[in-house]
C-alpha cells in the first residue's frame, strides 16, 4: 500500500455495515451511482421519502473521500462570501450561506441520537499576508445578514493579517456517522457500473434499468455529456494525527489553498496542509513534518494520509440535472474541500428534484450555469500541455501524460486528477480501470 493511501483515524476501529453485491438485473425508480457522504444520504433522503431506489458501490460505502476527510461541518468554506457576492450579488451570496446553514442544521438533527462525535464548535479563515480580504469578507457576510466575528488573536502558533470566525459550527467521525443511518438502506456493494446506456447501468453482473440516474462517484465518469473535464480539477491535501501536540479550540483553514488547517479529535491534532493541484508538485507530508517539527516538537505523529477533492469554476458545487439535454440523469460533484456539509445541500436538492417539490437552491447549484470563469483557462492550459507532452504512460481517461507523483508512489493526470499505483492500480477516478502496465517506477 501506497503511502498516500495510509489510513485515516476514521478508518481504523469502525466496522460499518456490509451489503451484498448485485446479482442479475433490477428495476429501480432511482439509482444511485457511488457509496460516499453525497451518495448515501442521497439514499437516505430518498428512502425517508418513500421512493424506490437503489445505491450501487464499486468497493465499500466510505472507503473513498469520505474516509479520507477532515470532517468539518461549516457554511464557512474559505473567504467565499465576497467572491460570490462580486460574481452574482446579495441573492447568490445569501442562497449559497442559507443553504449550507440548512445542511448544518440536518446534521444537526440526524447526530443528536447518534454515537459520532459530534462536536458542536468554532469554525475560523485566517490570512496570513491579506487583511483586505479579510475586510472584504466581513462586508459581504454582514450585507447578507450572516453572524460572523473578528477575532483579534488566534490559539495558533504564527502571527496572521485577519481572520473571520463562524460560531457554533461543528466536526465529527463521519464513518460513525455512516454507520448509524446506513441500516436498512437499499445498497449493493462491490457492484461496478461498467457503463451507462440511457438510464440502463450495465455492471459486471447484469442490468440495472432506472427512471433516472444519479451520478456520485466524486468526479463524473460520463464525458459526453456536461463537459466536467472542463468544468473540474482536482487538489491533493495531505492531514498528520499528532497526539501531544497543543491543541486549538475550534477549527482552523488558512484561504490560501496551499496554507495549513487545524481541527482536533479526542487527543489529537489533525493538521493539514501540503496540498497541490494533481499532478504538479506539492508540499505534501514533508511541509506538514517540517511544521510539526517547529511547532510541536514534542508531538508524536501516530497517523499520516491524503485526500482529493474536485473544484468547480467557482467555488459552488454542481449539483442537479446532468447537463441541458440529460433530463433523466443528475448528478453531485465539485465540493471544493467542503464535501460534508456540501454533501447534505447536494442530497436535499437531488431529493427535492426527483419527488417533483421546489427548492430555492436548484439554480444556484445547477450545473448548467455559466462556464466563463478565469479556472477554465487554468485547466484548459494543464490539459492541452499534458495531451501534447509526448511521454509515457498515458491515462486511459482521456489519454494525458501521466506524472510520477514521488511522495505518495504514484502515476498522476495533471488534466482530471485519475491516479494510479506503481502495478497500475487505479487510485483515484474519473478514469475507471487500471493503468495496462505491470510495474512502473520514477525514471
Amino acid at each position: 500500500m501506497c503511502e498516500g493511501q495510509g489510513k485515516s483515524p476514521w478508518q481504523k476501529g469502525v466496522e460499518l455495515p456490509s451489503f451484498l453485491p448485485l446479482a442479475g438485473d433490477k428495476t429501480v425508480d432511482v439509482l444511485i451511482i457511488g457509496g460516499g457522504m453525497a451518495g448515501v444520504l442521497t439514499a437516505y433522503c430518498l428512502h425517508q421519502s418513500g421512493v424506490d431506489y437503489a445505491l450501487v458501490e464499486q468497493d465499500r460505502v466510505g472507503s473513498g473521500v469520505t474516509g479520507r476527510t477532515t470532517a468539518k461541518l461549516t457554511a464557512q468554506h474559505g473567504l467565499i462570501y465576497h467572491r460570490l457576492l462580486k460574481m452574482g450579488g446579495e441573492a447568490t451570496a445569501r442562497a449559497y450561506w442559507q443553504a449550507n446553514t440548512d445542511a448544518l442544521e440536518r446534521y444537526v438533527t440526524l447526530c443528536a441520537d447518534m454515537d459520532c462525535d459530534y462536536q458542536v464548535t468554532d469554525h475560523t479563515v485566517y490570512s496570513l499576508d491579506n487583511g483586505r480580504l479579510i475586510e472584504d469578507e466581513l462586508t459581504a457576510l454582514e450585507r447578507i445578514g450572516c453572524p460572523a466575528k473578528c477575532p483579534r488573536e488566534l490559539s495558533l502558533p504564527f502571527e496572521v493579517a485577519g481572520a473571520v470566525t463562524f460560531p457554533r459550527q461543528a466536526q465529527f467521525h463521519p464513518l460513525r456517522f455512516l454507520a448509524g443511518i446506513l441500516p436498512g438502506l437499499h445498497i449493493y456493494e462491490h457492484t461496478r457500473v461498467r457503463q451507462l446506456e440511457g438510464t440502463t447501468a450495465v455492471t459486471d453482473r447484469g442490468r440495472i434499468r432506472a427512471g433516472r440516474v444519479i451520478v456520485a462517484t466524486h468526479f463524473p465518469f460520463i464525458n459526453k455529456h456536461g463537459s466536467y473535464f472542463l468544468k473540474l480539477h482536482q487538489h491533493r491535501s495531505y492531514v498528520l494525527a499528532l497526539e501531544g501536540a497543543t491543541l486549538p479550540p475550534g477549527m482552523y483553514v488558512d484561504d490560501d489553498t496551499a496554507g495549513l488547517s487545524f481541527r482536533t479529535w479526542g487527543d489529537r491534532l489533525l493538521l493539514g496542509g501540503g496540498g497541490h493541484r494533481t499532478g504538479q508538485p506539492g508540499g505534501n507530508w514533508a511541509e506538514l513534518r517540517a511544521f510539526a517539527r517547529q511547532h510541536y516538537p514534542d508531538a508524536t505523529e501516530t497517523a499520516a494520509w491524503a485526500t482529493q477533492d474536485c473544484v468547480s469554476l467557482d467555488g459552488m458545487p454542481y449539483v442537479g440535472q446532468y447537463s441541458a439535454t440529460t433530463p433523466r440523469l443528475y448528478v453531485a460533484t465539485g465540493f471544493n474541500k467542503w464535501g460534508m456539509t456540501g454533501s447534505m445541500a447536494a442530497a436535499t436538492l437531488l431529493c427535492e428534484l426527483i419527488t417533483g417539490r421546489h427548492s430555492p437552491y436548484a439554480g444556484l447549484f445547477s450545473p448548467s450555469r455559466s462556464m466563463l470563469r478565469p479556472r477554465l483557462l487554468v485547466n484548459g492550459y494543464h490539459a492541452i500541455k499534458s495531451l501534447v507532452t509526448p511521454t509515457t504512460p498515458r491515462c486511459p481517461h482521456l489519454g494525458c501524460a501521466l506524472t510520477w507523483n514521488a511522495a505518495e508512489h504514484s502515476w498522476d493526470c495533471p488534466c482530471h486528477g485519475s491516479r494510479f499505483d506503481e502495478t497500475g492500480r487505479r487510485l483515484n477516478n474519473p478514469a475507471t480501470g487500471d493503468l495496462p502496465i505491470k510495474k512502473q517506477g520514477a525514471e
